[in-house]
């Protein structure tokens, strides 16, 4: 707001203007002139620094994105979240290995817990709610991401470059398919961007030391390994800070001390810490051959080319991804997910792209967007759908069966394949194939998945040598159904429900579940 003495102020004015340069912002502050437009905005057309609108779409686009992923991903999003808080919050459940030797952190589950009990204490705390009011916090959350990468980018580059880097995120097929998933990694990458929205880069207007570092702090507790993507862009951060010893003392080192604290007094209360898991492995370079083309998508192409054209100081970027990939590929076990944290810095490449395109960038947005938004409707709607439609079918078992007091579940799929209690809410008797890993050392060391899958017909009739011990309801993957049915004949199993689950059926997982119920030979006879 510098005024204009052009126009024949001379000397004296200059002088004058000297003399009194503070008193004189002051008054242009006081100014309506100045401020007026600015405090109506502030008030009615922001929110969260963006304009109101644009903050209600997003959150709109992503509980409607909550409401079109109905598959499953990954057992952790129900075994290592809504499981945990279920028991937590119910006191009946199942908790896995990782709870009961005391080897996860409560910090996570403990949201979805505090959800539960405000659901209790209402006494709205119905199956229904129990499932996707997580999923819509989650999806909140996810927004308020998205809206801070668009933030970041405009303070950074400029309108026109965040709003390419945004349409790459929000059409990400990736992001789509995990933003809503009540997962660490979800958690994990909405905390990392906003993270990056305090961080001190070259043009932000909103860097904050300690906010950043309290963000991946809590990222941390949540998930450990959350902190592999900051630690080049931690050594940036102190390599450039002249105050070095300061930023340790007064930032780095209180965050840690109280961050840490919560999480020993929450652990200390649950009796837990934190360790990753270790199922399956893959070899070394899987992520550069498959997990990172995959996860991009179609998006790659643009991933590169953007690698060539963004600035100089956009390289501490691209370097979080390589060093990222480069420590996962060194762990044995390998998902798709655990590179989710850096897909946001991958699209700062991918908006840069778009933004150089000239001739070829209407074909290129629409073949951005009409490929993603297939591929998520695909994976987000079909692909491993039947494991949580069969958990609809147990929810009609215990609220309308009749019988139900003497109902009985058994699942004969691979571990962990379906959720438990948080999908059924009531204490139905239910039991799966358990892997829990030998801790001991032992070498000829089988979980019991492991000794069914080695000859399923034989274990049924071992584990069950009488009548009164069969569960009234079998539920199978359609590839053992074959194997095992003079077990289903001899016992009078009929199946009852059918669920497609997946066009890419492996050696334990089919095409569809099949329920079996056991009949009563009265009831046979009727028929």
């Amino acid at each position: 707001m510098e005024r204009d003495d052009s126009g024949g102020g001379g000397l004296f004015f200059r002088g004058l203007q000297n003399r009194s340069h503070e008193k004189t912002k002051l008054r242009t502050r006081k100014s309506t002139l100045y401020l007026s437009p600015q405090r109506s905005t502030g008030r009615c057309g922001d929110l969260l620094g963006e304009n109101i609108y644009l903050v209600l779409f997003i959150i709109a686009l992503r509980i409607f994105n909550c409401f079109l992923v109905q598959t499953s991903f990954v057992p952790d999003e129900y075994w290592q979240s809504l499981e945990v808080a279920h028991h937590m919050v119910f006191n009946y459940g199942y908790l896995t290995w990782e709870w009961t030797e005391r080897l996860r952190g409560y910090t996570y589950p403990l949201i979805f817990a505090s959800i539960y009990k405000i659901l209790h204490l209402l006494g709205k705390d119905s199956v229904h709610l129990l499932i996707w009011i997580p999923r819509l916090a989650q999806a909140l959350l996810s927004a308020i991401a998205d809206l801070r990468l668009y933030s970041l980018m405009k303070q950074l580059e400029n309108q026109q470059v965040a709003q390419w880097v945004f349409f790459c995120q929000l059409c990400s097929w990736f992001t789509w398919y995990c933003c809503t998933r009540t997962l660490t990694n979800t958690m994990e990458t909405v905390l990392t961007i906003i993270a990056l929205f305090y961080y001190p880069m070259e043009g932000s207007k909103s860097m904050n030391s300690v906010k950043y570092s309290s963000l991946v702090a809590l990222a941390f507790i949540i998930r450990p390994t959350a902190v592999i993507p900051w630690i080049p862009l931690l050594f940036r951060h102190f390599w450039q800070e002249q105050r070095k010893l300061d930023l340790i003392l007064h930032q780095f080192l209180p965050v840690g001390f109280v961050t840490l604290s919560l999480s020993l007094i929450i652990d200390r209360i649950f009796f837990g810490q934190d360790l990753g898991s270790f199922y399956g492995s893959h070899p070394w370079h899987w992520y550069f051959s498959q997990g990172f083309p995959a996860v991009l998508g179609t998006h790659l192409p643009f991933f590169i080319h953007g690698c060539f054209l963004a600035p100089k100081r956009y390289r501490i970027f691209l370097v979080t991804v390589l060093w990222t990939l480069l420590v996962y590929s060194m762990l044995s076990h390998k998902e798709f997910r655990f590179i989710y944290p850096v897909l946001p810095f991958c699209m700062v490449f991918c908006g840069y792209s778009l933004n150089n395109l000239k001739t070829w960038k209407k074909p290129a947005l629409s073949f951005l967007f009409l490929s993603n938004t297939l591929l998520a409707l695909y994976t987000g709607l079909v692909h491993q759908r039947g494991t949580l439609d069969v958990m609809t079918n147990i929810q009609e078992l215990s609220y309308n069966n009749t019988s139900v007091s003497s109902a009985s579940v058994l699942m004969m799929m691979p571990c962990h394949s379906t959720p438990y209690y948080s999908h059924v809410h009531y204490p139905l008797p239910m039991r799966f194939l358990q892997c829990p890993p030998d801790l001991t050392g032992k070498t000829d060391y089988l979980v019991e998945a492991d000794m069914f899958y080695l000859n399923p017909l034989k274990w049924l009739y071992m584990e069950f040598q009488n009548d009164s011990s069969l569960p009234t309801h079998l539920i199978i993957f359609s590839v053992l159904e074959e194997e095992i049915s003079p077990f289903l004949i001899s016992n009078n199993y009929e199946r009852t429900a059918v669920f497609f689950h997946t066009h890419f059926p492996e050696s334990r997982t089919g095409s569809h579940i099949y329920v079996y119920e056991r009949k009563l030979k009265g009831k046979l006879n009727q028929r």
